[in-house]
């Protein structure tokens, strides 16, 4: 059993959770047996005094 590392970006416009959920559901799709996630670095556009797009970027493990 071997664990690797990879690092996504999730964008969500509702929110950081939904944008950390979005970078999970997306590496499922490439990256099987999904164990944690680690949060590093959380980021936003702005547009009129207003959050628009919430981003965040992950470290993802995973078993192959």
């Amino acid at each position: 059993m071997q664990v690797k590392v990879a690092e996504f970006v999730g964008e969500s416009t509702r929110s950081w959770q939904d944008a950390i959920e979005n970078a999970v559901f997306e590496a499922g799709k490439t990256c099987r047996n999904i164990s944690g996630v680690e949060v590093y670095n959380w980021t936003a556009s702005c547009s009129d005094n207003r959050i628009v797009e919430y981003k965040a970027n992950v470290k993802i493990a995973f078993v192959e």
